[in-house]
């Protein structure tokens, strides 16, 4: 039995975010839960990171966010963002999870994601579900969508660092089922 609990899993680039994520993932699956929302993958040219795709949990739509090879005027670092892909995407991934999953999740509320108002909107919509939610969240930025974040009372903010990122996602699950408190 799943409690409603949201939790936002936090730390440094490639600590393991997504990972964590991804376990959990796989362990809700295995207990027969429905899990609906977006992830975001690295896209890798021999090795070295060329941009994100995100992709709908449920149907594994998956689309180019950012690219080094899009032109855009919304930019993170060297990528170019297509905020027409998060949208069509990411954006209508969480708004069916919000109705059709047992588990939502969002990777990542980043600096790419923030720069659309219709993510930042589902976002905040899928925090009013009453459902257990799952996010990951850029450590350091300021922007004000994850500001409200961390300042929610009913979001548990757990960070992944080196050291604990093999047990973090069974300690996620304990959490989930009201095991810690």
């Amino acid at each position: 039995m799943m409690n409603n609990i949201k939790i936002g899993i936090t730390g440094l680039p490639q600590a393991g975010k997504t990972q964590t994520l991804m376990k959990v993932i796989e362990m809700l699956e295995s207990d027969g839960l429905k899990v609906g929302g977006m992830i975001t993958e690295p896209i890798l040219d021999d090795k070295r990171r060329s941009g994100f795709y995100v992709i709908d949990w449920r149907t594994k739509q998956k689309g180019v966010l950012a690219s080094t090879e899009i032109k855009s005027k919304f930019t993170v670092g060297k990528f170019g963002i297509d905020l027409e892909v998060l949208e069509d995407i990411g954006v209508n991934a969480l708004n069916m999870a919000c109705v059709e999953s047992d588990v939502i999740v969002i990777d990542e509320v980043g600096k790419i994601e923030v720069e659309s108002e219709k993510f930042v909107n589902a976002v905040k919509a899928a925090l009013d579900v009453e459902k257990p939610i799952l996010l990951t969240l850029h450590k350091k930025s300021r922007n004000p969508l994850l500001q409200d974040i961390r300042r929610r009372d009913d979001v548990r903010i757990l960070e992944v660092t080196p050291i604990n990122r093999n047990l973090l996602p069974y300690k996620i699950m304990k959490l989930m089922k009201g095991e810690l408190l």
